[in-house]
């Protein structure tokens, strides 16, 4: 079923990713988005406050990356990571963060799992590429035993807070086309809030997260972004002359430190709720 999307005009200002986006390089993606999602992570873990042991789901896990930091900082006593792409898996399987993680390939909309399976059940930058968030969330709470918590953090596209929206205001203002994920309302927290509501969970708070992430350079910073898998395509599509003046715009609006080191900061909205 198409999906249509009302969105701002300062998102479409910000907005750089396809609907139909697909991460298949896990490699690529630990260098783009592994990162800073981390970095919102740490954050988001802290807030969370969860206690340690139980059996935790890190439903799109991706490559790993934020499942690792599960790991790492949650002391879990089990941990499934679940995702579409059998290449990302492929990636999260060979961190040795964790080998005893047991990764499934699988839907955030139709998980294989029994009723009341996990603790803890999150999604790090994920619920805005579910088309059916409602149901994404409602097999979200299926899964989570009662007493047990659920949680999610998205970056905040309608305000900006995607980390590479400085490139994207000027790819728009250049005439590149622009097209944000197909359940892009769910970065906001109201819809988060609603949408945890509605799924049944109890003591449901929201939060904003700010995630900082310094690049010793602007070609450093340049050549992270042309990993986009969307916003990267388009640019390599263009002539040299195209790709340079686009290269010198974003140059143009970043402020360097004294050392020529450049900060970029993506803005996430984050939710979490019990189950009753």
């Amino acid at each position: 079923m198409p999906v249509t999307v009302v969105i701002s005009e300062a998102a479409a200002q910000c907005a750089i990713t396809e609907p139909t986006i697909k991460f298949e390089d896990g490699a690529a993606y630990e260098r783009l988005m592994g990162v800073w999602s981390r970095i919102a992570g740490a954050v988001f873990l802290d807030w969370l406050a969860a206690p340690a042991g139980g059996h935790w789901l890190d439903i799109g896990c991706g490559n790993g990356a934020f499942t690792e930091l599960v790991m790492q900082r949650c002391a879990p006593a089990a941990m499934t990571g679940i995702e579409p792409s059998g290449a990302q898996l492929e990636f999260a399987r060979s961190r040795a963060g964790t080998r005893s993680v047991a990764y499934v390939q699988g839907d955030a909309a139709s998980l294989p799992f029994a009723d009341a399976s996990f603790d803890a059940a999150v999604m790090a930058l994920v619920l805005f590429f579910v088309p059916d968030p409602q149901r994404g969330v409602a097999e979200m709470a299926r899964v989570t035993k009662p007493g047990g918590i659920a949680a999610a953090y998205n970056w905040d596209f309608p305000n900006g807070g995607f980390p590479l929206a400085p490139m994207g205001r000027e790819m728009k203002e250049m005439g590149f086309s622009a097209t944000l994920p197909p359940s892009v309302d769910t970065a906001r927290a109201e819809r988060m809030r609603e949408l945890w509501e509605d799924a049944g969970f109890t003591n449901v708070e929201t939060r904003s997260i700010e995630a900082p992430r310094t690049f010793d350079s602007f070609e450093q910073l340049w050549e992270i972004c042309l990993l986009s898998p969307s916003a990267g395509q388009r640019i390599r599509e263009q002539s040299p002359e195209i790709q340079m003046q686009l290269r010198e715009r974003v140059r143009s609006k970043c402020a360097p430190d004294a050392q020529g080191r450049i900060t970029w900061t993506g803005k996430a909205n984050a939710v979490k709720g019990r189950k009753p």
